[in-house]
């Protein structure tokens, strides 16, 4: 069934319509969700959360562009509301003076990508959010500052931070004589820079 029909059919509720739209684009939205979620419970939740709305709002979808896209800005938007709500404004991680500027990060090509991806999620709110937005999903400081209610220039200085902590966690998984760092999950941290409330 293509997916113009099966958006039909899951607006007239035909039985199984909804479940193979979910079966369809859940794998992909999963991954998106796991960016920004910071373990895979929450994950789940925000994928939960995305498809409702999606689906309460499938009859405002027009078909000017694709499916996928206009699902995916629906997830994206609901990871950054989930991640606003769980944001803990008096925690710390020990990251909050790292420098503006720093070495580019060299490319982890030997960790595993599920080490990488522990790397992104272990990230506080706020550098997690403002990397996958940027460094992801393509969008510009100036679109990142209106999304999450913060200044243009805070958006870029996380985005450096972010960086400059991924390339320092890099660095220490690839020191020689601590091989197994490469797959073995870190240490869970302390919790987030807080991201501002829309």
């Amino acid at each position: 069934m293509d997916e113009s029909r099966l958006i039909r059919e899951c607006l007239a509720n035909r039985k199984g319509a909804y479940k193979e739209l979910f079966r369809r684009y859940s794998g992909k939205m999963l991954a998106l969700c796991r960016r920004y979620a910071r373990h895979e419970m929450e994950a789940e939740d925000m994928l939960q959360d995305a498809f409702i709305k999606a689906f309460d709002n499938l009859k405002h979808f027009r078909a000017t562009g694709s499916f996928e896209g206009w699902l995916r800005r629906i997830t994206i938007n609901t990871a950054i509301k989930y991640c606003q709500r769980k944001s803990f404004s008096k925690e710390l991680t020990g990251y909050e003076h790292l420098p503006d500027a720093g070495q580019a990060a060299k490319a982890g090509d030997a960790l595993s990508e599920e080490f990488l991806m522990y790397l992104i999620q272990s990230l506080p709110d706020g550098y997690r959010l403002v990397f996958n937005l940027y460094a992801i999903e393509g969008y510009s400081h100036e679109e990142i500052a209106a999304m999450l209610g913060i200044s243009a220039s805070t958006s870029r200085s996380q985005l450096v931070k972010a960086r400059r902590m991924l390339q320092m966690r890099i660095h220490a998984a690839e020191t020689p004589g601590k091989p197994h760092e490469k797959t073995k999950p870190a240490p869970p941290l302390g919790d987030d820079t807080p991201v501002k409330a829309p």
